[in-house]
């Protein structure tokens, strides 16, 4: 699903240069669940928005399902995240003004998926992450689990090929938070590839496999026991 070749990617010039990722080589196969992690300013984010074609490379080569990234312009990066990509975010991202029916619905505003089928599609995937009672609350009126879980089901919205989840239990207390985890551990369980970054081990350890980032490099790679 994923493969990247000496990957590197630095910001500013000169004195004033910060290498955030120094030579990152890495596979990940349709279907995996790997956590990311690092401590601040270890390249973990950096290389989850070059994954999710947030952001581009310096140099090295990036494949997604056999398509190189690096080539790709700023409009053919949007359709591709479009398409193919979903993001579940630590604080949620979701529009204030919109119902949660709405906020699901949303990414396929860009897409060809008629209203009505749009409708049925997000309906359908909140009552799938136990929110089919909340369709139409907004999200200042949920609590940070139900957020999420509406976040979840925008992620899903487009059928993506990979789900990328930064911190995506950083807000939630440690109930909510083994909510969330039981829910991706149940995507993955349906077959969904999944790309989680977090800093918490306890997190990490329900990946299937953990990849350690320092210094912009990848320091381990290895499968979780859990």
């Amino acid at each position: 699903m994923i493969t990247v070749t000496n990957l590197t990617r630095h910001y500013g010039e000169g004195d004033a240069r910060v290498t955030a990722l120094a030579g990152v080589s890495l596979e990940i196969r349709r279907n995996e669940f790997v956590a990311v992690m690092g401590s601040s300013g270890s390249g973990k984010s950096t290389l989850m928005n070059i994954l999710g074609c947030l952001d581009q490379q310096n140099s090295g080569e990036y494949l997604l399902d056999g398509r190189s990234i690096g080539s790709l312009d700023d409009d053919a990066l949007s359709a591709l995240r479009n398409r193919h990509i979903g993001f579940i975010f630590q604080t949620f991202h979701l529009l204030p003004r919109l119902s949660a029916l709405r906020n699901v619905m949303l990414p396929l505003r860009y897409s060809d998926v008629d209203e009505q089928t749009a409708q049925q599609r997000a309906q359908e995937l909140l009552q799938r992450v136990g929110l089919g009672h909340r369709l139409q609350h907004k999200p200042f009126e949920m609590s940070g689990g139900q957020r999420q879980r509406v976040a979840i089901a925008r992620a899903l919205v487009n059928n993506p090929k990979v789900i990328f989840a930064d911190e995506p239990t950083g807000n939630l207390d440690s109930k909510t938070s083994g909510e969330i985890l039981e829910l991706l551990n149940g995507l993955h369980r349906e077959g969904q590839t999944i790309v989680m970054v977090t800093h918490e081990a306890e997190i990490a350890a329900h990946a299937q496999r953990i990849i350690r980032m320092s210094d912009g490099k990848v320091v381990e790679d290895a499968q979780c026991n859990a």
